[in-house]
């Protein structure tokens, strides 16, 4: 009998038809996105999961999921998985590294360039007919910050923050970073994480959402940036303290900001950045193009698949579970 397996959303690529013809696949088709309290009951009898980021997949779910034995996200980052509670049942979790690396760079910093010069800004006083022939031009009108020969901090120097890395070495700026994992990387100099932010003219947040990250950037340290700073985000919300955020921007001691990520998603209504013109804000677009987000779902398929033939995912973040 065919192993039942679950697709909580339609995906794109190829693979993803593979897959139907190993299991017996039922894919939610909408409307929008699967409700969380409809995921138990589609998941009821299944053996295998192929999920998205906006998935969440806890404890309490698995306790009334005794068949399951795989779960694949497309996602690189897992924090909507109980990875943990997984391993301890030895079922193993895939999902979808290094496809996404040049095309998050990418929208890392598209943001800081558009925060630099404040082209969202900027977009919106044309939009809104506020430019008239009385303010066409003057010394002063929209300036921004430069980015060529500015000082660049990454904070997280993975595969993503090493492709912000060479970005940045096109325009000529000073790349520092700070990373959990020591790394030497040609033309990048490693520096503490405080001493990073008090230098840094822009940081990018490249790291993943884990405890110890958890709030990495708070309010002390928001504080220790350099006066007039920009920051962008592009990793996981919960890593910024937003509200410390907004306060820097709002008075002042930072210039602008990019967020493409928030802690809640999708980001609440009052938010304390959507009110602020100095920030540029998108909806987690940062894999968003449609190479990208083809090649996430082959790798979730095929990760899928190679567990329903009983062997080891080719992307898998508890390979413990293999022994």
């Amino acid at each position: 009998m065919a192993k039942k397996v679950f697709v909580t959303h339609q995906l794109p690529g190829k693979r993803i038809h593979e897959l139907s013809r190993h299991c017996e696949m039922n894919v939610w088709m909408g409307p929008g996105l699967l409700p969380s309290a409809a995921l138990r009951t589609q998941l009821t009898g299944c053996h295998g999961l192929v999920c998205l980021l906006t998935d969440r997949i806890d404890k309490a779910l698995l306790d009334q999921l005794p068949e399951l034995e795989f779960v694949s996200s497309m996602s690189v980052g897992v924090d909507h998985i109980d990875v943990q509670a997984l391993s301890e049942r030895g079922i193993p979790v895939g999902n979808t590294p290094g496809v996404l690396v040049d095309t998050t760079a990418d929208t890392a910093f598209a943001l800081l360039l558009a925060a630099a010069r404040r082209v969202a800004e900027a977009d919106r006083f044309v939009r809104d007919g506020q430019w008239t022939a009385a303010n066409a031009w003057a010394p002063e009108f929209f300036t921004g910050k430069d980015v060529t020969g500015a000082t660049l901090g990454i904070v997280g120097l993975g595969e993503i923050g090493q492709a912000v890395a060479r970005r940045a070495a096109g325009f000529g700026m000073r790349v520092l970073a700070w990373s959990r994992t020591a790394r030497e990387v040609p033309g990048v100099e490693m520096l503490a994480l405080d001493e990073l932010l008090q230098r840094s003219d822009f940081v990018s947040v490249h790291v993943a959402l884990a405890p110890q990250t958890r709030n990495l950037l708070d309010a002390a340290r928001i504080a220790r940036m350099k006066p007039g700073a920009v920051l962008v985000n592009t990793a996981r919300g919960g890593i910024v303290d937003e509200q410390a955020l907004a306060e820097a921007l709002a008075g002042g001691r930072l210039s602008a900001a990019g967020v493409d990520v928030f802690e809640r998603e999708p980001v609440a209504a009052d938010n304390p950045l959507l009110r602020l013109p100095n920030v540029v804000v998108t909806p987690h677009i940062g894999s968003a193009t449609t190479l990208t987000r083809a090649r996430m779902a082959d790798i979730a398929a095929a990760n899928a698949i190679a567990a329903l033939a009983g062997q080891a995912m080719p992307c898998c973040v508890n390979p413990q579970v293999y022994g």
